[in-house]
């Protein structure tokens, strides 16, 4: 390192200078890193350095693992974001120490000890379930059905065509497998609930929020929130990167 660049890292180091806060968005079922684009425009319209990761879906150990490796690839403090069954990934992997905070969309949220299944359990059973097929492995898909009445049914027709062509089928295990340790035990968290959510309860979602002690907003909107609703979603997330940067 050159003596200028020594005398700006000192400078800087010394007038208290801080990180910039990086997002890494985790989407859920049946999704991949696309379901993020809308946020991700408006986020990096607002300067805020935010990727997707692309999760394999067929084990939560082998998603948070991917969530992990992004996280290491950030050269700062990172604020995870969380959709669906995102919300369990980020859970776990949120444990990362270079994790400030956590931001669920119409999320699960489970304690230690609770899966995706068992925190649904006490909840009437979401008209989605009803509309997802398993194929020989145990993957499951939605149908097209499912995806525009259950899913994104406040999305245009057309839109909700390709998110049924492109859906990521996923294990049935992962849903049934437990959180070891629960991050936003010991980190802040914002929650989006969306009040339309036919994937997850959204009395489900507000009793999370609540149980979380969250920053919450609530949507009239579908299960894919930051598709239909990005805006506010993005803006959430925007606050949230700025409040974990005043710690």
């Amino acid at each position: 390192m050159s003596s200028s660049a020594s005398a700006q890292s000192a400078s800087a180091q010394s007038s208290g200078d801080k990180k910039s806060v990086h997002v890494v968005l985790v989407h859920g079922a049946w999704a991949d890193g696309s379901s993020w684009s809308k946020v991700i425009a408006l986020l990096q319209a607002q300067g805020i350095d935010a990727i997707a990761v692309q999760l394999p879906l067929t084990t939560l150990a082998g998603d948070v693992a991917t969530v992990k490796r992004a996280i290491a690839l950030q050269d700062g403090p990172v604020l995870l974001a969380g959709h669906s069954y995102g919300g369990a990934v980020i859970t776990e992997a949120g444990n990362d120490p270079k994790v400030v905070g956590l931001v669920y969309v119409a999320a699960f949220a489970p304690d230690a000890g609770e899966s995706v299944g068992s925190v649904s359990k006490p909840y009437p059973p979401a008209p989605l379930g009803a509309e997802l097929r398993p194929d020989a492995e145990g993957f499951l898909s939605i149908t097209p059905k499912g995806f525009a009445e259950d899913f994104a049914q406040d999305l245009p027709a057309k839109e909700v065509q390709v998110l049924w062509a492109t859906q990521g089928p996923t294990n049935a295990a992962v849903f049934g497998t437990p959180i070891s340790t629960a991050a936003w035990k010991t980190k802040p968290s914002w929650f989006v609930v969306a009040d339309k959510d036919r994937a997850i309860p959204p009395e489900l979602e507000k009793a999370e929020a609540e149980r979380l002690k969250a920053t919450t907003i609530t949507l009239p909107a579908s299960h894919l929130v930051m598709i239909s609703q990005p805006k506010e979603v993005a803006d959430l997330i925007e606050k949230a990167t700025k409040s974990v940067a005043k710690r």
